[in-house]
């Protein structure tokens, strides 16, 4: 099919584990035509999860993507994968599409995913839709369930269909508003919907109030509809049975009429030198494209995923990531149907797509065809800061270089998988967003890569700080027999608000230090920063202002004004009152009601402190608190065992706070520091 941007829809197909999205996902493709007979999650026969761990959990680790045509459009569609360790892809699916298809199962209801889901689709500005899934499995509970939804999201969530026959099939709310449901006569919504949608704009107001809905033009009323969608005025609910097929066809009907194509929903947040920008659509424009996936093939090579926002991309277009400097040709253009690529002759504005074996592209680079467009950037996505970690080292020596390639390339993969090495402990410490996301993380480097690695809790990512202004001074001054060296520092430290980091001043009158010896002295000052004073962590939230000294002109060297401030700066904090500083985690742990006392018990004795609790359906409540990280570390298998594997929790990077005083001591004796001498 030969399709026009109008004609795109860009879905991702996200939500809370087991509700049932890759069958849905399948549903669609088979409903469309891709595919003739829908795969099973069961058998390992789905489109999207097509990798072996995928298959052996029956879950989605990663996102998939495949199209299919309907009804004169071309849908894009994203299969998300639903556990919370695993929400960086999801987010970075966020990026490329205009509506997020929100899957809830309809026996579990609306669960923690479903809440962080809308939130995040809330915050990027798209089109949220609900699709209520499984609603063969226990038709009486659906009318409650569309009345949680309504309370907990806002009367903005309307059914643009209802279950009908016992779950079996759907009647239509919106175009074809007669008959019954099973939730009772669809005219009552229909007249909710419409109530909704004219009160969005005055005009499309004033002409439904004189002449009623006969008065509404179809123009008027489809972009009083989009408008709502774009606004989040309107979340339009979907009963769906992805398994029987009921309101699998609807669904697509609906993504005709009523989803927005690119050109209809909020525009991508693009930016040129800080400066808001927009992209045009126009397919004859300058090309700009976001990557917003990377894979590598262990048979295509690098594979990166773009999604278009201006102009066209065609094979042998020669393209330019991010400024500019790395320019390369387009040997092969693919569209994707989860392992498999479509080779195509282009990819037009609102189109997503994909170039094989450019090693130069990341995660969220631009690419372009133009220098005009060297310095666009897409608004970075809100990731969660991965707060679990595992110091790892190779199991067998001489694989050092091997996993720290593995380690790149799963890193490039996904964004909220991060690597950090600390050279003071020689420690490669991997950290994710939970533990099962770690464990696959490992279990991908052995069945990808062939590395083995051995394991080990990493040390807490603690920080020191000040908490009162001070001043420090020290002369270094050294004579062995030719040129010396001489350097001394006048200085004066005092704490910054929590977060904001380091600040160096100059603040020398009168040439007492030459400017050419100020970098030295912030390096010594740096050193300081990055090695800590108290207990070997990372110095935070201080501003440092150099105020005089003095220098020699024969013996006066870098080196001397290194030292100089390295240990003028340590001689400051010494009487500034220094902290250490511990990372706060916000905790939300979700689990039956009935486990609510062990639950908040357990966390008392790790100096949590609880924020609330809320109460969900079929008994489940969500406890949230602010925790410190050092006390969480065997808090999977401890929620485990308390719930009876019932528990669930997950956890944000909050903030930082000082340790108590016993802990402040325990950390500043445990630390030996290497006595330098000048």
């Amino acid at each position: 099919m030969s399709y026009s941007t109008q004609q795109i829809r860009n879905v991702a197909v996200a939500g809370h584990s087991s509700a049932g999205k890759t069958t849905l996902f399948e549903a669609l493709l088979h409903a469309g035509g891709v595919l003739q007979t829908a795969g099973s999650v069961e058998r390992g026969t789905t489109v999207s999860d097509f990798d072996p761990m995928e298959k052996a959990r029956a879950h989605s680790l990663n996102t998939a993507i495949a199209s299919t045509d309907h009804a004169g459009i071309h849908v894009n569609l994203i299969d998300t994968p639903g556990y919370a360790d695993f929400r960086g892809p999801t987010l970075s699916a966020f990026s490329a599409v205009e509506t997020a298809l929100i899957v809830v199962n309809a026996s579990s209801g609306i669960e923690h995913g479903t809440r962080r889901i809308m939130e995040a689709a809330k915050a990027r500005g798209l089109c949220r839709v609900i699709a209520i899934n499984r609603i063969d499995a226990d038709p009486g509970k659906l009318g409650a369930l569309l009345d949680a939804l309504r309370e907990e999201f806002g009367s903005e969530c309307l059914p643009m269909n209802l279950p009908a026959n016992g779950g079996k099939s759907v009647v239509d709310c919106f175009f074809n508003p007669a008959g019954d449901s099973d939730l009772g006569p669809v005219a009552d919504w229909h007249q909710k919907i419409i109530d909704q949608v004219v009160e969005i704009n005055e005009t499309v107001m004033g002409h439904y109030l004189d002449e009623g809905e006969a008065g509404l033009s179809g123009s008027e009323l489809h972009d009083a509809f989009e408008q709502c969608l774009r606004e989040g005025h309107l979340v339009p609910v979907c009963f769906v049975s992805a398994r029987n097929g009921a309101g699998v066809k609807e669904l697509l009907d609906l993504a005709e009429k009523l989803f927005p194509n690119p050109l209809e929903a909020n525009p991508p947040p693009f930016h040129k030198n800080g400066e808001p920008i927009q992209a045009s659509h126009d397919p004859k424009g300058h090309v700009i494209a976001d990557v917003f996936k990377i894979v590598n093939d262990p048979f295509v090579g690098k594979l990166s995923i773009f999604r278009v926002f201006q102009g066209t991309v065609r094979k042998d277009t020669q393209l330019l990531i991010d400024d500019g400097k790395k320019p390369f040709k387009v040997g092969h253009l693919f569209k994707l149907r989860g392992k498999d690529h479509v080779e195509v002759d282009q990819a037009i504005p609102g189109d997503i797509a994909a170039v094989a074996k450019i090693e130069d592209i990341h995660f969220d680079a631009v690419l372009h065809d133009s220098h005009d467009e060297d310095h666009i950037h897409l608004q970075p996505i809100d990731f969660p800061k991965p707060m679990f970690g595992l110091a790892i080292e190779a199991a067998t020596r001489g694989q050092e270089q091997k996993l720290a390639t593995a380690l790149h390339k799963l890193a490039e993969e996904d964004p909220s998988f991060h690597i950090e090495h600390n050279p003071e402990l020689n420690e490669t410490v991997i950290r994710g967003l939970g533990e099962l996301h770690l464990r696959v993380m490992l279990e991908r480097m052995k069945e990808r890569y062939g590395v083995d690695v051995k394991s080990r809790p990493p040390r807490i990512a603690y920080r020191e700080t000040i908490s009162t202004n001070a001043e420090g001074h020290h002369r270094h001054k050294k004579q062995t027999g030719g040129a010396g060296q001489f350097g001394e520092v006048f200085l004066k430290i005092e704490p910054l608000e929590r977060g904001k980091g380091f600040e160096f001043v100059d603040a020398v009158k009168g040439g007492t230090i030459p400017g050419q010896f100020m970098p030295a002295i912030e390096k010594g000052v740096r050193q300081v920063l990055h090695g800590g004073a108290v207990a070997g962590y990372q110095l935070q939230d201080v501003r440092v202002t150099v105020y005089d000294g003095k220098y020699h002109t024969v013996d006066s060297k870098e080196v001397a004004f290194v030292a100089a401030g390295k240990k003028a700066f340590l001689d400051a904090i010494s009487k500034a009152r220094p902290q250490i500083l511990e990372p706060i985690v916000s905790l939300e742990v979700s689990a039956p009601e009935s486990h609510m006392g062990d639950i908040t018990g357990g966390l008392s004795s790790k100096r949590a402190r609880i924020s609330g609790t809320d109460s969900l359906r079929d008994g489940e409540i969500v406890i949230k608190a602010q925790v410190p990280l050092s006390e969480l570390t065997d808090y999977a298998a401890e929620l485990k065992g308390t719930t009876a594997g019932r528990g669930r929790y997950s956890l944000e990077f909050s903030h930082y706070e000082p340790v108590p005083g016993n802990v402040q001591k325990q950390l500043t004796e445990a630390w030996k520091p290497r006595v330098e001498e000048d």
